[in-house]
């Protein structure tokens, strides 16, 4: 549900550009974030506060794009959105010493510090690849192609960046013991 939940605005970006041109999915996706947070207050959750940097920025740049019917708002917002990211993992390392990625899945794995740091650095250059990528369609191929980009490219990137991570922690992951196991180990 989660991940349907965090999807579904791009799921409606693109269904509309695809029937009405990228004016009224423009305006879907600003509805569809503001149901992303309307679905947060009604389950009286918090609101993370990736979400609320998302809406913030789909509202200012979706305004603008529809506002100025200009295209070119929305385009940067994608940029904008993966730039703070990478920052906001760099800075929060670097400068205050706390790891963002260990804060998010230090429950889940026990891995050295260093490899903690490795990781957080890889997902912050990550981030600033995809806010390249995403300016350099965005600005030298046709609106099509980068919709098509933003949904399914981008999209694909983070879901190999994701699987290639945890493949590459494979060996920090704990090992859960068979039952087969430690029936036999109990016999001895």
């Amino acid at each position: 549900m989660q991940l349907f939940l965090e999807y579904f605005p791009l799921i409606i970006f693109f269904i509309v550009n695809s029937i009405a041109g990228i004016y009224w999915a423009t305006g879907s996706l600003i509805v569809a974030a503001c149901l992303q947070i309307i679905y947060y207050k009604v389950k009286k959750e918090k609101i993370p506060a990736k979400q609320w940097i998302i809406f913030g920025l789909v509202v200012v740049f979706g305004g603008l794009t529809i506002y100025l019917q200009n295209d070119a708002f929305l385009k940067w917002k994608v940029t904008i959105i993966n730039t703070f990211f990478a920052a906001a993992l760099l800075v929060s390392d670097i400068i205050f010493k706390k790891n963002i990625i260990k804060q998010f899945l230090g429950e889940s794995l026990s891995l050295p510090k260093n490899i903690w740091t490795r990781l957080n650095v890889a997902w912050a250059m990550f981030f600033l690849f995809c806010a390249g990528l995403n300016y350099y369609v965005a600005f030298n191929f046709d609106l099509d192609t980068w919709v098509n980009f933003k949904v399914f490219g981008l999209t694909g990137l983070m879901f190999v960046f994701s699987i290639t991570s945890i493949l590459l922690l494979y060996k920090y992951l704990p090992v859960e013991e068979d039952e087969n196991d430690k029936v036999t180990d109990d016999k001895k």
